[in-house]
Protein backbone atom coordinates (compact mmCIF):
# COMPACT_ATOMS: atom_id res chain seq x y z
CA UNK A 1 0.00 0.00 0.00
CA UNK A 2 1.74 3.22 -0.96
CA UNK A 3 1.66 6.21 1.69
CA UNK A 4 0.25 9.19 1.10
CA UNK A 5 3.49 10.97 0.04
CA UNK A 6 3.68 8.03 -2.73
CA UNK A 7 0.33 8.98 -4.10
CA UNK A 8 1.11 12.40 -4.12
CA UNK A 9 4.16 11.86 -6.52
CA UNK A 10 2.61 9.43 -8.39
CA UNK A 11 -0.54 12.24 -9.10
CA UNK A 12 2.16 14.23 -9.91
CA UNK A 13 4.12 11.87 -12.14
CA UNK A 14 0.62 11.68 -14.16
CA UNK A 15 0.37 15.53 -14.28
CA UNK A 16 4.21 15.45 -16.05
CA UNK A 17 3.26 12.89 -18.44
CA UNK A 18 0.25 15.06 -19.30
CA UNK A 19 2.69 18.11 -19.82
CA UNK A 20 4.82 16.23 -22.14
CA UNK A 21 2.11 14.50 -24.62
CA UNK A 22 0.41 18.15 -24.52
CA UNK A 23 4.01 19.41 -25.90
CA UNK A 24 4.94 21.10 -22.93
CA UNK A 25 8.37 20.96 -21.32
CA UNK A 26 7.67 20.13 -17.60
CA UNK A 27 11.58 21.13 -17.17
CA UNK A 28 11.86 23.99 -19.03
CA UNK A 29 14.60 26.68 -19.96
CA UNK A 30 15.90 29.85 -19.19
CA UNK A 31 13.16 32.20 -18.53
CA UNK A 32 14.84 35.69 -19.78
CA UNK A 33 13.98 39.50 -18.48
CA UNK A 34 12.69 38.65 -15.28
CA UNK A 35 11.83 41.03 -12.45
CA UNK A 36 12.34 40.19 -9.17
CA UNK A 37 9.39 40.21 -7.34
CA UNK A 38 10.78 42.63 -4.41
CA UNK A 39 12.13 45.36 -6.78
CA UNK A 40 8.06 45.80 -7.92
CA UNK A 41 6.50 45.70 -4.90
CA UNK A 42 9.39 48.66 -3.65
CA UNK A 43 8.99 50.41 -7.19
CA UNK A 44 5.11 50.34 -7.22
CA UNK A 45 4.60 50.71 -3.72
CA UNK A 46 2.82 54.17 -4.13
CA UNK A 47 1.07 53.60 -7.30
CA UNK A 48 -2.62 53.67 -7.17
CA UNK A 49 -4.87 50.85 -9.07
CA UNK A 50 -5.80 53.98 -11.97
CA UNK A 51 -2.27 54.45 -12.35
CA UNK A 52 -1.24 50.77 -13.26
CA UNK A 53 -4.54 50.73 -15.65
CA UNK A 54 -3.87 53.73 -17.22
CA UNK A 55 0.24 52.52 -17.38
CA UNK A 56 -0.58 49.10 -18.47
CA UNK A 57 3.47 48.22 -17.35
CA UNK A 58 4.06 44.93 -18.82
CA UNK A 59 6.23 42.23 -16.47
CA UNK A 60 7.85 39.04 -16.49
CA UNK A 61 8.36 37.13 -13.04
CA UNK A 62 9.27 33.86 -12.03
CA UNK A 63 9.07 31.99 -8.95
CA UNK A 64 7.52 28.61 -7.21
CA UNK A 65 4.09 28.47 -6.52
CA UNK A 66 3.16 28.68 -3.30
CA UNK A 67 -0.87 29.18 -3.24
CA UNK A 68 -3.34 28.53 -5.92
CA UNK A 69 -6.75 29.11 -6.23
CA UNK A 70 -9.72 28.87 -8.57
CA UNK A 71 -13.22 31.39 -7.81
CA UNK A 72 -15.20 30.95 -10.92
CA UNK A 73 -13.83 32.14 -14.08
CA UNK A 74 -11.04 33.61 -12.12
CA UNK A 75 -7.59 31.86 -11.22
CA UNK A 76 -5.09 33.57 -7.88
CA UNK A 77 -1.81 32.35 -7.30
CA UNK A 78 1.41 33.76 -5.77
CA UNK A 79 4.66 33.13 -6.76
CA UNK A 80 7.75 33.62 -4.61
CA UNK A 81 11.25 34.22 -5.67
CA UNK A 82 14.63 35.14 -3.91
CA UNK A 83 13.70 38.88 -3.08
CA UNK A 84 9.86 37.94 -1.83
CA UNK A 85 5.88 37.29 -3.72
CA UNK A 86 4.04 38.49 -6.03
CA UNK A 87 0.19 37.49 -6.68
CA UNK A 88 -0.91 36.47 -10.30
CA UNK A 89 -4.58 37.16 -11.45
CA UNK A 90 -5.72 34.89 -14.24
CA UNK A 91 -8.86 35.05 -16.28
CA UNK A 92 -9.42 31.67 -17.13
CA UNK A 93 -11.51 31.83 -20.19
CA UNK A 94 -8.70 34.10 -21.69
CA UNK A 95 -5.85 31.92 -21.57
CA UNK A 96 -4.60 29.98 -24.85
CA UNK A 97 -4.22 26.38 -24.69
CA UNK A 98 -0.72 25.80 -23.62
CA UNK A 99 -1.40 28.43 -20.14
CA UNK A 100 -4.70 26.70 -19.69
CA UNK A 101 -2.78 23.51 -19.38
CA UNK A 102 -0.60 24.87 -17.21
CA UNK A 103 -3.12 26.04 -15.07
CA UNK A 104 -4.52 23.00 -14.65
CA UNK A 105 -1.73 20.81 -14.10
CA UNK A 106 -0.30 22.86 -11.66
CA UNK A 107 0.99 22.11 -7.68
CA UNK A 108 2.01 24.00 -5.44
CA UNK A 109 5.85 23.67 -5.39
CA UNK A 110 6.08 23.92 -9.15
CA UNK A 111 8.18 26.68 -10.51
CA UNK A 112 6.59 28.90 -13.35
CA UNK A 113 7.16 31.52 -15.25
CA UNK A 114 4.35 34.36 -16.05
CA UNK A 115 3.76 37.65 -17.87
CA UNK A 116 1.14 39.94 -17.96
CA UNK A 117 0.95 43.63 -16.68
CA UNK A 118 0.43 44.95 -13.13
CA UNK A 119 -2.37 45.68 -11.32
CA UNK A 120 -3.91 46.07 -8.13
CA UNK A 121 -6.50 44.18 -6.68
CA UNK A 122 -9.58 45.65 -4.58
CA UNK A 123 -7.64 44.63 -1.65
CA UNK A 124 -5.01 47.20 -2.87
CA UNK A 125 -2.84 43.55 -3.29
CA UNK A 126 0.09 44.39 -5.90
CA UNK A 127 -0.70 41.87 -8.92
CA UNK A 128 0.33 40.06 -12.45
CA UNK A 129 -2.67 40.34 -14.49
CA UNK A 130 -1.55 37.30 -16.35
CA UNK A 131 -1.83 36.42 -19.73
CA UNK A 132 1.01 33.39 -20.24
CA UNK A 133 2.43 30.62 -18.22
CA UNK A 134 5.42 28.65 -18.66
CA UNK A 135 6.21 25.66 -16.85
CA UNK A 136 9.54 26.09 -15.69
CA UNK A 137 10.02 22.76 -13.36
CA UNK A 138 7.55 20.06 -12.22
CA UNK A 139 8.22 19.52 -8.84
CA UNK A 140 7.62 15.88 -7.59
CA UNK A 141 7.72 16.44 -3.96
CA UNK A 142 5.15 18.57 -2.09
CA UNK A 143 6.48 21.60 0.08
CA UNK A 144 5.51 21.28 3.77
CA UNK A 145 2.11 21.62 5.05
CA UNK A 146 1.26 25.24 5.35
CA UNK A 147 -0.26 25.06 8.70
CA UNK A 148 2.11 22.69 10.31
CA UNK A 149 5.20 23.67 7.94
CA UNK A 150 8.37 22.67 9.22
CA UNK A 151 8.67 23.08 12.91
CA UNK A 152 10.98 20.33 14.17
CA UNK A 153 14.53 21.22 13.94
CA UNK A 154 16.11 18.36 13.36
CA UNK A 155 14.27 17.93 10.26
CA UNK A 156 15.22 21.59 9.39
CA UNK A 157 18.83 20.76 10.01
CA UNK A 158 18.16 17.67 7.35
CA UNK A 159 16.45 19.43 4.95
CA UNK A 160 17.95 22.85 4.98
CA UNK A 161 16.12 23.60 1.23
CA UNK A 162 12.67 22.68 2.26
CA UNK A 163 13.66 25.23 5.70
CA UNK A 164 14.61 27.97 3.45
CA UNK A 165 11.30 27.28 1.57
CA UNK A 166 8.95 27.83 4.15
CA UNK A 167 10.77 29.04 6.76
CA UNK A 168 11.18 33.03 6.43
CA UNK A 169 13.22 33.36 9.68
CA UNK A 170 16.10 30.81 8.56
CA UNK A 171 16.54 33.04 5.31
CA UNK A 172 16.90 35.92 7.30
CA UNK A 173 19.29 34.36 9.36
CA UNK A 174 22.02 32.84 6.48
CA UNK A 175 20.94 36.44 4.70
CA UNK A 176 22.42 38.31 7.98
CA UNK A 177 25.34 35.52 7.58
CA UNK A 178 26.36 36.56 4.25
CA UNK A 179 26.24 40.19 4.99
CA UNK A 180 28.54 39.58 8.30
CA UNK A 181 31.28 37.96 6.07
CA UNK A 182 31.02 40.48 3.44
CA UNK A 183 31.90 43.22 6.65
CA UNK A 184 34.46 41.22 8.03
CA UNK A 185 36.24 41.07 4.79
CA UNK A 186 35.54 44.66 3.54
CA UNK A 187 36.97 45.97 7.25
CA UNK A 188 40.58 43.74 6.98
CA UNK A 189 40.69 45.05 3.02
CA UNK A 190 40.39 48.66 3.72
CA UNK A 191 43.06 48.20 6.84
CA UNK A 192 45.53 46.82 3.85
CA UNK A 193 45.44 42.87 5.14
CA UNK A 194 45.61 40.89 2.04
CA UNK A 195 43.45 37.78 2.04
CA UNK A 196 45.34 34.26 1.44
CA UNK A 197 44.40 30.95 1.34
CA UNK A 198 46.37 28.39 3.58
CA UNK A 199 46.80 24.37 2.71
CA UNK A 200 43.40 22.24 4.68
CA UNK A 201 45.58 19.25 4.11
CA UNK A 202 49.26 19.15 5.91
CA UNK A 203 51.45 16.58 7.67
CA UNK A 204 50.61 18.55 10.88
CA UNK A 205 47.53 19.85 12.55
CA UNK A 206 48.69 22.49 14.70
CA UNK A 207 47.67 26.39 15.85
CA UNK A 208 45.17 24.84 18.57
CA UNK A 209 44.74 22.46 21.09
CA UNK A 210 42.25 20.34 19.33
CA UNK A 211 42.26 16.68 17.90
CA UNK A 212 42.44 16.75 14.09
CA UNK A 213 40.80 14.40 11.74
CA UNK A 214 43.26 12.04 9.83
CA UNK A 215 42.87 11.19 6.55
CA UNK A 216 45.77 8.85 4.23
CA UNK A 217 46.88 9.92 0.70
CA UNK A 218 47.39 7.75 -1.62
CA UNK A 219 50.19 8.39 -3.81
CA UNK A 220 51.99 9.78 -1.27
CA UNK A 221 51.59 7.10 0.63
CA UNK A 222 51.36 9.49 3.77
CA UNK A 223 48.97 10.14 6.77
CA UNK A 224 47.48 14.15 6.64
CA UNK A 225 45.41 15.92 9.22
CA UNK A 226 42.81 18.65 8.05
CA UNK A 227 43.50 21.69 9.28
CA UNK A 228 42.68 22.81 13.12
CA UNK A 229 43.62 26.24 12.47
CA UNK A 230 45.36 28.34 10.02
CA UNK A 231 47.49 29.96 12.37
CA UNK A 232 50.88 28.99 11.93
CA UNK A 233 50.90 29.21 7.74
CA UNK A 234 49.66 33.04 8.17
CA UNK A 235 52.79 33.42 10.28
CA UNK A 236 55.21 32.03 7.83
CA UNK A 237 53.65 34.29 5.44
CA UNK A 238 54.66 36.92 7.86
CA UNK A 239 57.59 36.09 8.08
CA UNK A 240 57.79 36.31 4.48
CA UNK A 241 57.05 39.83 4.74
CA UNK A 242 53.52 39.90 4.15
CA UNK A 243 52.74 42.08 7.02
CA UNK A 244 49.47 41.61 7.25
CA UNK A 245 47.25 38.83 5.97
CA UNK A 246 43.98 37.06 7.32
CA UNK A 247 42.12 34.21 6.06
CA UNK A 248 38.07 33.19 6.17
CA UNK A 249 37.68 29.17 6.16
CA UNK A 250 36.45 26.36 6.87
CA UNK A 251 38.63 24.49 9.90
CA UNK A 252 38.29 20.73 11.42
CA UNK A 253 38.64 19.91 14.81
CA UNK A 254 37.40 16.03 15.92
CA UNK A 255 35.75 16.73 18.54
CA UNK A 256 31.76 16.48 20.15
CA UNK A 257 28.51 17.71 18.94
CA UNK A 258 26.81 20.75 20.98
CA UNK A 259 24.79 23.78 20.68
CA UNK A 260 28.58 25.60 20.07
CA UNK A 261 30.34 23.19 18.70
CA UNK A 262 30.27 21.70 14.86
CA UNK A 263 33.13 19.39 13.71
CA UNK A 264 33.78 21.63 10.87
CA UNK A 265 33.25 25.49 11.22
CA UNK A 266 34.63 28.82 9.65
CA UNK A 267 37.30 30.60 11.17
CA UNK A 268 38.73 33.98 10.59
CA UNK A 269 42.27 34.38 11.46
CA UNK A 270 44.36 37.93 11.16
CA UNK A 271 47.98 38.48 12.03
CA UNK A 272 49.52 42.54 11.61
CA UNK A 273 53.22 42.69 12.03
CA UNK A 274 54.73 45.57 14.55
CA UNK A 275 51.78 45.45 16.45
CA UNK A 276 50.54 43.38 19.62
CA UNK A 277 47.52 41.66 21.61
CA UNK A 278 46.40 45.36 22.56
CA UNK A 279 46.31 46.57 18.78
CA UNK A 280 44.40 42.98 18.11
CA UNK A 281 41.74 44.15 20.70
CA UNK A 282 41.02 47.27 19.01
CA UNK A 283 40.70 45.44 15.47
CA UNK A 284 38.73 42.60 17.60
CA UNK A 285 36.14 45.60 18.47
CA UNK A 286 36.44 47.33 15.20
CA UNK A 287 35.11 43.84 13.37
CA UNK A 288 32.59 42.97 15.43
CA UNK A 289 31.15 46.23 15.68
CA UNK A 290 30.92 46.39 11.86
CA UNK A 291 29.64 43.09 11.25
CA UNK A 292 26.99 44.15 14.06
CA UNK A 293 26.06 47.17 12.09
CA UNK A 294 25.64 45.19 8.67
CA UNK A 295 23.44 42.57 10.21
CA UNK A 296 21.22 44.60 12.24
CA UNK A 297 22.22 48.49 11.29
CA UNK A 298 22.84 49.06 15.27
CA UNK A 299 25.29 48.19 18.27
CA UNK A 300 22.87 46.19 20.14
CA UNK A 301 22.39 42.56 19.74
CA UNK A 302 19.74 41.24 22.20
CA UNK A 303 20.35 42.68 25.46
CA UNK A 304 24.29 42.87 24.14
CA UNK A 305 25.73 46.29 24.16
CA UNK A 306 28.52 46.41 21.36
CA UNK A 307 29.13 49.90 21.58
CA UNK A 308 32.21 49.78 23.37
CA UNK A 309 35.10 49.62 25.03
CA UNK A 310 34.13 46.46 25.78
CA UNK A 311 35.39 45.47 29.26
CA UNK A 312 38.79 44.30 29.95
CA UNK A 313 39.48 41.59 32.95
CA UNK A 314 42.30 39.02 33.63
CA UNK A 315 41.66 35.28 34.28
CA UNK A 316 42.86 35.85 37.84
CA UNK A 317 40.54 38.51 38.93
CA UNK A 318 37.80 37.09 37.04
CA UNK A 319 38.32 33.68 38.70
CA UNK A 320 38.67 35.96 42.44
CA UNK A 321 35.06 37.16 41.25
CA UNK A 322 33.48 33.79 40.93
CA UNK A 323 35.49 31.76 43.80
CA UNK A 324 37.06 34.03 45.93
CA UNK A 325 39.98 32.33 45.07
CA UNK A 326 43.58 34.92 44.43
CA UNK A 327 45.25 32.40 42.24
CA UNK A 328 47.81 34.90 41.94
CA UNK A 329 48.61 35.11 45.42
CA UNK A 330 48.80 31.58 45.69
CA UNK A 331 51.07 31.41 42.68
CA UNK A 332 53.96 33.19 43.74
CA UNK A 333 57.07 31.42 46.29
CA UNK A 334 58.75 30.44 42.99
CA UNK A 335 58.53 26.69 42.99
CA UNK A 336 56.09 25.25 40.48
CA UNK A 337 54.91 22.29 42.59
CA UNK A 338 54.29 24.58 45.55
CA UNK A 339 52.28 26.62 44.06
CA UNK A 340 50.53 24.41 42.26
CA UNK A 341 49.69 22.59 45.82
CA UNK A 342 48.70 25.47 47.46
CA UNK A 343 46.10 26.27 44.73
CA UNK A 344 44.68 23.18 45.16
CA UNK A 345 44.00 23.23 48.52
CA UNK A 346 42.69 26.46 48.32
CA UNK A 347 39.37 25.13 45.52
CA UNK A 348 39.44 22.17 48.10
CA UNK A 349 38.74 24.18 50.78
CA UNK A 350 36.26 26.49 48.77
CA UNK A 351 34.27 23.18 47.96
CA UNK A 352 35.71 23.39 44.62
CA UNK A 353 37.44 20.71 42.34
CA UNK A 354 40.64 20.54 39.76
CA UNK A 355 42.04 18.11 37.82
CA UNK A 356 44.82 19.97 36.36
CA UNK A 357 48.27 19.30 37.83
CA UNK A 358 50.01 22.61 37.26
CA UNK A 359 49.56 26.22 38.48
CA UNK A 360 48.73 27.60 35.11
CA UNK A 361 46.73 24.53 34.52
CA UNK A 362 44.94 24.85 37.91
CA UNK A 363 44.10 28.96 36.84
CA UNK A 364 42.79 27.98 33.32
CA UNK A 365 40.09 25.30 34.58
CA UNK A 366 38.71 27.41 37.47
CA UNK A 367 37.94 30.00 34.63
CA UNK A 368 36.81 27.74 32.59
CA UNK A 369 34.37 25.73 35.39
CA UNK A 370 33.29 28.53 37.47
CA UNK A 371 33.85 31.66 35.84
CA UNK A 372 33.42 32.44 32.01
CA UNK A 373 29.78 31.42 31.94
CA UNK A 374 29.36 34.74 33.95
CA UNK A 375 30.60 37.10 31.40
CA UNK A 376 27.41 38.30 29.47
CA UNK A 377 28.22 41.62 28.34
CA UNK A 378 31.42 41.55 25.80
CA UNK A 379 34.54 41.24 28.33
CA UNK A 380 38.34 40.79 27.23
CA UNK A 381 40.28 38.08 29.37
CA UNK A 382 43.18 38.66 29.05
CA UNK A 383 46.42 37.13 31.73
CA UNK A 384 46.56 33.37 30.48
CA UNK A 385 48.81 31.27 31.67
CA UNK A 386 51.75 30.22 29.71
CA UNK A 387 50.66 26.38 29.95
CA UNK A 388 47.81 27.06 28.08
CA UNK A 389 49.13 29.37 25.53
CA UNK A 390 51.91 27.59 23.49
CA UNK A 391 52.26 29.91 20.22
CA UNK A 392 51.75 34.00 22.72
CA UNK A 393 54.22 36.02 23.62
CA UNK A 394 55.39 36.16 27.65
CA UNK A 395 54.37 38.66 30.05
CA UNK A 396 57.41 40.41 30.40
CA UNK A 397 55.66 42.01 33.93
CA UNK A 398 54.69 37.91 34.93
CA UNK A 399 56.53 35.33 32.88
CA UNK A 400 54.03 32.68 34.17
CA UNK A 401 51.65 34.32 32.02
CA UNK A 402 51.03 35.35 28.05
CA UNK A 403 50.40 38.22 26.45
CA UNK A 404 46.74 37.02 25.36
CA UNK A 405 43.28 37.68 25.53
CA UNK A 406 39.93 35.80 24.88
CA UNK A 407 36.83 37.98 24.08
CA UNK A 408 33.74 36.45 26.17
CA UNK A 409 30.37 37.24 25.34
CA UNK A 410 27.18 35.49 26.49
CA UNK A 411 29.27 33.56 28.51
CA UNK A 412 31.02 32.14 25.69
CA UNK A 413 34.47 32.56 23.49
CA UNK A 414 34.08 34.81 20.35
CA UNK A 415 37.82 35.45 19.87
CA UNK A 416 41.51 34.71 20.88
CA UNK A 417 44.72 36.89 20.18
CA UNK A 418 47.89 36.89 21.44
CA UNK A 419 51.14 38.69 20.81
CA UNK A 420 52.91 35.92 18.82
CA UNK A 421 55.58 33.92 20.16
CA UNK A 422 58.67 35.15 17.88
CA UNK A 423 61.82 33.86 19.89
CA UNK A 424 62.07 30.31 17.79
CA UNK A 425 64.00 28.76 21.40
CA UNK A 426 61.15 29.39 23.72
CA UNK A 427 58.68 28.57 21.25
CA UNK A 428 60.91 24.94 20.27
CA UNK A 429 60.55 24.58 24.62
CA UNK A 430 57.09 25.21 24.89
CA UNK A 431 56.16 22.57 21.56
CA UNK A 432 58.89 20.19 23.98
CA UNK A 433 56.32 21.01 27.09
CA UNK A 434 53.03 20.06 24.72
CA UNK A 435 55.06 16.68 23.81
CA UNK A 436 55.43 15.46 26.76
CA UNK A 437 51.59 16.30 27.49
CA UNK A 438 50.73 14.63 24.80
CA UNK A 439 52.79 11.40 25.20
CA UNK A 440 51.04 11.64 28.58
CA UNK A 441 47.51 10.91 27.35
CA UNK A 442 46.82 14.26 25.50
CA UNK A 443 45.63 14.22 22.50
CA UNK A 444 45.16 17.62 22.23
CA UNK A 445 48.10 18.91 22.94
CA UNK A 446 50.08 20.88 20.38
CA UNK A 447 52.10 18.18 18.00
CA UNK A 448 55.82 19.43 17.74
CA UNK A 449 56.23 21.43 14.19
CA UNK A 450 60.19 21.59 12.73
CA UNK A 451 58.95 23.47 9.57
CA UNK A 452 57.40 26.09 11.57
CA UNK A 453 60.38 26.12 14.20
CA UNK A 454 62.47 26.70 11.07
CA UNK A 455 60.43 29.92 9.71
CA UNK A 456 60.79 31.07 13.26
CA UNK A 457 64.62 30.71 13.24
CA UNK A 458 64.45 33.01 10.18
CA UNK A 459 62.89 36.09 12.05
CA UNK A 460 59.04 36.96 12.75
CA UNK A 461 58.71 40.57 13.43
CA UNK A 462 56.68 41.34 16.67
CA UNK A 463 53.31 40.27 15.47
CA UNK A 464 49.66 40.18 16.72
CA UNK A 465 47.06 37.63 15.55
CA UNK A 466 43.44 36.92 16.32
CA UNK A 467 41.08 34.57 15.11
CA UNK A 468 37.13 34.92 15.58
CA UNK A 469 34.82 31.98 15.26
CA UNK A 470 32.30 33.47 12.61
CA UNK A 471 29.38 31.45 13.77
CA UNK A 472 29.58 32.13 17.07
CA UNK A 473 29.80 35.92 15.72
CA UNK A 474 26.55 35.03 13.52
CA UNK A 475 24.70 33.44 16.40
CA UNK A 476 25.17 36.36 19.06
CA UNK A 477 24.08 39.33 15.97
CA UNK A 478 21.20 36.84 15.13
CA UNK A 479 20.13 36.03 18.19
CA UNK A 480 20.31 32.27 17.00
CA UNK A 481 20.61 29.24 20.16
CA UNK A 482 22.59 26.76 18.42
CA UNK A 483 25.38 26.66 16.19
CA UNK A 484 23.56 24.47 13.59
CA UNK A 485 20.85 26.98 13.26
CA UNK A 486 23.63 28.79 11.65
CA UNK A 487 25.69 26.82 9.65
CA UNK A 488 23.44 25.35 6.31
CA UNK A 489 24.51 21.87 6.84
CA UNK A 490 25.41 21.05 10.18
CA UNK A 491 27.13 17.44 11.03
CA UNK A 492 24.05 15.49 12.32
CA UNK A 493 23.95 11.82 13.97
CA UNK A 494 22.79 8.87 11.62
CA UNK A 495 19.11 8.72 11.72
Amino acid sequence: MLSREELLQEARRSKIAALREAGVDPFGTRFADRRLMGDLAREYAAASAEELDAAAIPVRVAGRVVSQRSHGKAGFAHLQDGSGRLQLYLRLPELDDTASLVWDQLDLGDIIGAEGVLMRTRTGELTVKTATLTMLTKALRPLPDKHGGLKNVEQRYRARHLDLLVNPESRAVFEARTRIVSSLRRTLDEMGFLEVETPVLGPVAGGAAARPFLTYHNALERELSLRIATELHLKRLVVGGMERVYEIGRVFRNEGLSTRHNPEFTSLEAYQAYADYHDMMDLTERLVQNAALAANGSLQAGEIDLTGPFRRVTMAEAVKEATGIDVLALGSSGNPQEDARAVRAAAEAAGYTVEATTWGGMLAELFETYAEDRLIQPTFVIGHPVETSPLAKRNPADPRLTERFELYVQGRELANAFSELNDPEDQRRRFEQQLAQRQAGDEEAHPMDEDFLAALEVGLPPTGGLGIGVDRLVMLLTGAPSIRDVILFPTLRDR
